[in-house]
């Protein structure tokens, strides 16, 4: 599958580490001093609430990006949650990008004391959520009015063919999570090479001519030195015992020197139409390099 694509690239960090405020003005600051593009917050009980905390990181920044990867809708209300985000967008001066989801982790949802109820149903509420989100930021008597020409630009991630096909439908930029199908309910396992290039074959039958104006976007899970290091295969999430081969094969891993890892990148946008890369935190420095050896 080759792509005719060639969008700029875009590089995410997804943090999820700090505690203090203070942890979380450094971290968002020394991305920004890196040269990424968008910092990314999670929506996990038991983490910091990520509305709030993207408006610290857009208070403590000049130029980065902000967004969620994801909001797992089925915790909000459409409308309520179309507000505090236009919220967030304005105080931040229009540089909010929505990242939505169905949710998938039963046990959080036990947590939360919400019904777990089926992928069906989780599903139509995300797809509840992005109508509801469209109509607001549309709305002239929206308050407050929406920072950017149509509202803030929506991602919608999964892995499941209907999640896959409604951001196909909906979303400027389409989020493959770079995971396997499991039971629903279970937490996520990393998927093998064939499997996500069918998922990012299918994505683009499904855009059509959409396609040039849609991003696609996939987690950096790892940036090792060099497949002879021993440690490939010593990854989060392994649970199908992908070896370091297949490991290599994955867009989501970056493999080898900093230009090596950086022609993978302008390989992989040519190949699968990938543009927008979301370096999970662990990750940072690792990429930087990466960074600049494309800029």
């Amino acid at each position: 599958m080759t792509s005719p694509y060639t969008r700029p690239l875009r590089f995410g960090l997804v943090v999820f580490t700090p505690a203090s405020r203070a942890e979380w003005v450094a971290r968002a600051r020394r991305a920004e001093s890196l040269g990424y593009d968008v910092v990314s917050v999670s929506d996990h009980l038991g983490m910091p609430a990520p509305l709030a905390t993207l408006a610290l990181v857009a208070e403590a920044t000049e130029r980065i990006r902000i967004g969620t990867l994801v909001l797992n809708t089925s915790f909000y209300r459409p409308m309520v949650l179309a507000r505090d985000l236009a919220t967030v967008d304005h105080y931040a001066g229009g540089r909010l990008e929505i990242g939505l989801g169905a949710g998938y982790d039963k046990a959080q949802f036990d947590r939360a004391g919400l019904p777990w109820t089926g992928a069906r149903e989780r599903v139509d509420h995300l797809e509840a959520t992005v109508r509801e989100l469209r109509k607001v930021f549309a709305s002239p008597e929206s308050v407050p009015p929406a920072a950017q020409p149509g509202g803030p630009p929506i991602l919608i991630a999964g892995r499941a063919p209907r999640v896959l096909r409604l951001a196909a439908e909906h979303a400027d930029i389409v989020g493959f999570t770079g995971t396997a199908p499991v039971r629903d309910g279970d937490g996520l396992v990393l998927g093998g090479p064939d499997e996500i290039t069918r998922r990012i074959a299918d994505v683009h039958a499904l855009l059509g001519a959409r396609a040039r104006d849609v991003e696609l976007n996939i987690p950096v899970h790892r940036v090792l030195p060099s497949a002879a290091t021993g440690a490939v295969t010593d990854v989060w999430q392994n649970e199908l015992g992908l070896d370091a081969g297949q490991l290599a094969e994955l867009p989501s891993f970056l493999i080898g020197s900093p230009k090596e890892c950086a022609d993978q990148l302008l390989e992989r946008r040519e190949k699968y139409g990938l543009s927008y890369y979301s370096v999970l935190e662990p990750e940072m420095e690792a990429f930087a390099k990466v960074i600049e050896e494309l800029r």
